[in-house]
């Protein structure tokens, strides 16, 4: 019989579920790591939640385990590689929490726009300022809303259920797919700053988002705006954010997360235009009892059956095929985040074109390897193998796969091409000495390229002087070149460059390249 550790406290349906499913099941919360240690080699699946943590010396020591199961999002809390490497799933439950975020983030909304904190206890202090608590309507107001996934299209359903005008960004989602939800779309986020009188965030925080929204996009925006944040601390910068409140240009703020947590104290707090929450996103008896279950489940589907769910470290692959596969799993992992880091506007298709032996092996789950890494850049943390798919359809994602025979002086050739709302994009890659990922061309421009690391992508017009400019700059600024690759159509024609740098480029340097003559495009992909 398969014997399960509930090592955080959680709803005490998970247990009853596992024994329903005939698994013997302990519940041990509180454990030190030591005492973490000495028993998790008993247990062939583990249910946690944040307060566990299994770093790689405990996943060592888990010599039975065969499956982690996060009651909730994040599993920052578990050495996933390592995990990996054991053969070992993680899984969590992406879904379990929306509903209640989604309501979170309404709430704040209106509890800023109406002062209602601040208020209460001003009243319960037996005071009674009416006019000091002045609010604002939001009915007929437009509200901005960033990121249109499972909280996010929730959050703009009930915003115009209160009447609100809800304009949106998220460069998955193309506009018939936001038409059918009932939404408008903007292209750039430079056109959502001016026009909300209400903004709510709801993106993972990644090197995309982190600061999205600074000094330079407050004062874009509107007077007397409202801001909202109950997805990740970091996504609003916090000294941009209280200056804004301060000198009245941010009417008020509602916040559940913070950079540093637990946040004890912030100059923040000290505002009475701040509502403030502690982390309560996934708060409620309902959501806490949901994700508990549907751990429990998933955990039991596994042991008992072999059903994997929400799975986010391995494909649906048996043994005898990986070997096989890992290589392809690899390229397309690559040409995936190239194109998910490039791609600006809404996605309407994604095709795959399998040439050569790639062509003659199982390609589903490396289309799905694909789809995920692609779509992962703007949705860290909710997209895995199981997932992708759904998401892409949720999204109004066309995804197609087709195969040929020829590839040239290639034994293998993945080409990729992304058609957008505004143009299409196109990646082909092989592999070099059967294992080794490349890029070799990008945008119908030959050329090749190591997708690893660092990898900065300039898109360029042939011209004498321009490939030394960049060096020069990436020079002045102490960016290291590794390795630096050209492409070009023709003599004064359309022109690239891949160049894999040692450190990360700044934001001001960026801002030079693209500013420099003759380029068209810079973008700093992450591998």
């Amino acid at each position: 019989m398969a014997k399960v550790l509930i090592a955080d406290k959680m709803s005490p349906m998970a247990e009853e579920v596992f024994r329903a499913r005939g698994l013997e099941v302990d519940v041990k919360v509180g454990m030190s790591p030591d005492e973490l240690l000495a028993c998790i080699d008993q247990y062939d699946g583990i249910a946690i939640r944040s307060a566990t943590r299994l770093p790689a010396q405990a996943i060592a020591a888990a010599s039975r385990l065969k499956v982690i199961g996060r009651a909730g999002i994040g599993v920052d809390n578990v050495d996933t590689p390592a995990a990996s490497q054991k053969g070992i799933i993680v899984m969590n439950t992406p879904f379990g929490n929306a509903i209640t975020t989604a309501e979170l983030g309404v709430t704040l909304a209106m509890a800023a726009a109406r002062h209602i904190p601040a208020a209460t206890a001003s009243t319960k202090a037996g005071k009674w300022e009416k006019s000091r608590f002045m609010g604002r309507e939001l009915a007929g107001k437009t509200a901005g809303v960033i990121g249109l996934g499972n909280v996010g299209r929730l959050v703009a359903q009930r915003l115009a259920g209160l009447d609100m005008k809800v304009v949106a960004y998220d460069p998955f989602i193309n506009k018939d797919r936001a038409i059918s939800l009932g939404l408008e779309m903007v292209d750039k986020l430079e056109d959502l700053w001016p026009r909300v009188d209400l903004l709510t965030v709801h993106t993972p925080l990644n090197d995309h988002t982190r600061n999205l929204v600074d000094a330079k996009v407050v004062a874009q925006m509107k007077e007397g705006v409202i801001l909202v944040n109950c997805a990740r601390g970091g996504i609003y910068n916090e000294d941009a954010l209280y200056d804004g409140l301060v000198s009245g240009k941010i009417y008020a703020a509602g916040l559940d997360v913070y950079v540093q947590e637990p946040a004890y104290s912030h100059k923040l707090f000290e505002l009475d235009n701040v509502v403030a929450t502690p982390h309560l996103g996934g708060s409620t008896k309902e959501a806490q009892t949901r994700v508990a279950i549907q751990i429990a489940e998933q955990i039991s589907d596994y042991l008992v059956s072999g059903v994997v769910k929400n799975a986010l470290n391995i494909p649906s692959v048996t043994e005898a095929e990986l070997p096989t596969l890992r290589p392809y799993l690899a390229l397309v992992e690559k040409l995936g985040t190239t194109l998910g880091q490039i791609v600006e506007t809404g996605v309407l298709k994604l095709e795959v074109i399998y040439q050569g032996e790639v062509a003659r092996i199982k390609r589903a789950p490396i289309t799905t390897a694909l789809l995920k890494s692609f779509l992962s850049p703007m949705m860290d943390g909710v997209v895995n193998m199981v997932n992708a798919n759904l998401v892409a359809e949720q999204r109004g994602i066309q995804v197609v796969e087709s195969s040929t025979s020829g590839t040239g002086s290639f034994t293998s050739l993945v080409r990729v091409v992304v058609t957008t709302e505004r143009r299409s994009r196109c990646v082909t890659g092989t592999l070099f000495n059967g294992t080794e990922p490349r890029l070799i061309s990008m945008d119908e421009i030959p050329i090749e390229a190591q997708p690893e690391g660092l990898l900065l992508f300039v898109a360029n017009d042939d011209t004498p002087g321009l490939i030394g400019r960049v060096g020069t700059l990436l020079g002045e600024a102490g960016v290291n070149i590794s390795s630096f690759h050209l492409g070009r159509e023709q003599a004064g024609g359309r022109a690239i460059a891949f160049i894999n740098v040692d450190s990360e480029v700044p934001a001001p340097l960026m801002q030079q390249l693209h500013e420099t003559a003759n380029v068209r495009e810079v973008k700093l992909i992450r591998y």
